[in-house]
């Protein structure tokens, strides 16, 4: 007995050293050899064991051996409140509600005040018969994601939602050594790609530098997807184990190795489970520093070009003095957590938070069963605006492990998809899209890489969009939407034109060998005329040309009258004449090629200039398109002034300076009248 008592004294020890530094798998197993060793009749040195091992149980999501623990911490008398609240809390997760219900009572027949114990007893309650009532919602569990280890916290990613980011800890990780906390391989960010025909992939590791041998997990993307924020925690064999937020660049289509982000200047709290605003401009986040309502809180700090600004803690109703956890959002602004501080299932149930429009509060929604189950079930991801996707849950595995399952909520959802991009050119993903409604929408939409934005938009309303870029005139569009009985998409398109560049009018079209401007013209000229209404301070010159046959004097008095004809529909209709200068360059100033247009046509090159000489060197076919390509019709930007200032040279309408108001904010904002 006396062999036997020193070497559980060691394993106690060491132990002790694996859970000062929150390696709770390794604590855990020094602990279950410490016991074994421990004589049955030291019934308080059991005791006081079991209530070290059971903790380590509880920490890994091992319930069922967290159970049997604290029952024996409870057999060998060494329990109290808090063993019970923990047994109370795994018996929830094991859906055994009438055993818990019970726990939850014994605590608060001492500490009637427990809010923690009264929300558990509240929830052991209702739990069954919550689940028995169901929901709408459906959920699968997606094995081809799935391994015999941890795989958590999805992430859908692309302007088609066609690639899907997880953290697993499946043998495939980087490292050779097994985590103390865990006893898997050290988390790495994983993903899988959709095929051309709709169909998930098998995941694969990232090669990039963005995973190491330290843990990385639960990443989320900025709006733009120029950005990966996630957690990671590194490895320290004589310090405590803290997670830490980093963030990676994309550049190539690769992700770069990860670089610190100092939220604050504590380092002895927890920072984790990152979330960007669909603004792009909070980042939301897990910790346990001090200010919280207790365990782990939701805090956010803004996101600002000049770096980060303070943090705030989201308070009540999300926080309690529970956990919450993993936040996520939904594209309609919806706020998307876990908690198990209220009423749910057991272990972390998903919560969705709303802001109420009159009170400016959170009112939050408990989904219900089967997306909540008895475990633990947490990190949502969206594909776009549909309430449909996937998360992570450790439900019916009896491990502990966490498992990637799909999820859909049939709803009628209204959506506008738009792209924004340069007449004749590319995608502008520097654009900024302005979106008010007639019920008080006022959004400011980031566009992404490919130059597109999607936003849900409501039934009885209408819309008008601006869309803006730095070197581009503006572009509006508007938008009526009526009810439907299924999901419908509106697809708007936002030309912007250069500032900087001849822009070309397409579609117009002359009688032969005239200046008379054909009916088919119309549609082009009119949204010319519109173009230059939603941008009052620009002039234009407006040119026409023609191809080398025919003589130089000639093609230029044509070219001039085609201008003019074209310059008198504008002034027609409602255009100042002073604000155009009709130009007709005859054949003087033939086509310089831009990249878009060599897509279209491989046999030209960026830069080619269309002269006649160039032009004869080509087939006869080719000559022919050349010669089109050159009788064209465009306008250049002269000014952007115009109309803006008084013949002393002061601004007409300068800009008043805003009202502070109580609970407003500094945010630029845009409005329009509709009539």
């Amino acid at each position: 007995m006396v062999v036997a008592s020193c070497g559980a004294d060691h394993y106690m020890k060491k132990g002790d050293k694996f859970l000062a530094i929150g390696e709770y798998y390794d604590a855990a197993e020094a602990y279950k050899v410490a016991y074994n060793k421990t004589p049955s009749k030291e019934r308080a040195k059991r005791g006081e064991r079991a209530a070290k091992l059971a903790y380590c149980y509880d920490r890994i999501n091992s319930n069922s051996k967290a159970m049997a623990a604290y029952r024996n911490v409870i057999r060998y008398e060494k329990d109290s409140l808090d063993t019970h609240l923990a047994l109370a809390r795994t018996l929830m997760k094991a859906a055994n509600y009438k055993e818990a219900a019970k726990e939850f009572q014994m605590v608060l027949d001492s500490m009637p005040d427990n809010e923690i114990a009264k929300t558990g007893l509240l929830s052991a309650q209702t739990a069954q018969a919550e689940k028995e009532a169901g929901s709408r919602y459906t959920v699968k569990r997606m094995d081809l994601f799935n391994s015999r280890r941890a795989d958590y916290s999805p992430m859908l990613f692309g302007d088609e939602y066609d690639q899907l980011y997880f953290t697993s800890t499946r043998n495939e990780a980087q490292g050779d050594e097994l985590s103390g906390i865990t006893g898997t391989k050290p988390g790495d960010i994983f993903f899988s790609q959709k095929d051309e025909n709709g169909k998930w992939q098998r995941p694969e590791a990232i090669e990039s530098g963005l995973n190491s041998e330290y843990d990385e997990g639960a990443c989320c993307f900025t709006p733009d997807q120029r950005e990966m924020y996630l957690t990671q925690c590194s490895t320290d064999p004589s310090y405590p184990r803290y997670a830490t937020i980093v963030k990676s660049a994309r550049s190539d289509a690769a992700w770069a190795k990860p670089q610190p982000l100092e939220i604050t200047r504590d380092t002895l709290s927890s920072y984790a489970h990152p979330a960007i605003s669909p603004d792009g401009e909070w980042l939301y986040f897990t910790s346990d520093m001090p200010g919280g309502k207790g365990g782990l809180d939701i805090w956010r700090i803004r996101l600002t070009a000049a770096g980060l600004g303070g943090v705030e803690n989201l308070g009540e109703p999300i926080n309690t003095p529970g956990d919450e956890m993993f936040p996520t959002f939904r594209p309609n602004g919806d706020l998307y957590f876990s908690s198990n501080g209220h009423k749910g299932l057991g272990g972390l149930d998903i919560y969705i938070a709303t802001v109420d429009p009159k009170t400016r509060h959170y009112v939050l929604e408990h989904p219900g069963y089967p997306l909540n189950s008895q475990g633990d079930d947490f990190g949502m991801t969206f594909e776009g605006p549909h309430n449909r996707g996937f998360f992570s849950s450790n439900r019916g595995d009896a491990r502990g492990w966490d498992h990637i399952y799909s999820f859909e909520k049939p709803e009628i959802i209204q959506t506008v998809k738009g792209w924004v991009y340069e007449m004749e050119g590319y995608e502008l993903p520097e654009a900024q899209v302005y979106m008010v409604g007639s019920d008080g929408t006022n959004l400011k939409l980031s566009v992404k890489m490919d130059g597109s934005f999607t936003q849900v938009i409501q039934p009885n309303v209408d819309y008008i969009m601006l869309a803006t870029c730095k070197g581009f005139l503006n572009h509006k569009e508007e938008l009526r939407v009526e009810p439907v009985e299924e999901s419908k998409e509106y697809v708007l398109q936002f030309p912007l034109a250069s500032i900087k560049v001849p822009v070309l009018i397409d579609n117009i079209f002359y009688d032969f060998d005239k200046y008379t401007l054909r009916p088919e013209s119309k549609t082009a000229l009119d949204e010319l005329v519109k173009l230059l209404e939603e941008n009052p301070n620009v002039t234009i010159e407006l040119s026409a040309h023609c191809d080398y046959k025919g003589s130089a004097e000639y093609n230029k008095v044509l070219s001039q009258r085609r201008a003019e004809t074209v310059v008198n529909y504008l002034i027609e209709h409602g255009i100042a004449k002073d604000r155009l200068s009709p130009v007709g360059y005859g054949k003087e100033k033939p086509k310089t090629i831009r990249k878009k247009l060599t897509e279209k046509y491989p046999w030209l090159k960026e830069g080619d200039v269309l002269t006649e000489e160039y032009i004869k060197k080509l087939t006869p076919q080719q000559q022919e398109i050349c010669n089109q390509l050159n009788r064209r019709t465009e306008f250049i930007v002269l000014r952007i002034t115009y109309g803006m200032f008084d013949e002393h040279g002061n601004l007409k309408n300068p800009p008043k300076p805003q009202e502070t108001t109580t609970g407003g904010n500094d945010e630029e904002e845009m409005y329009f009248d509709f009539e």
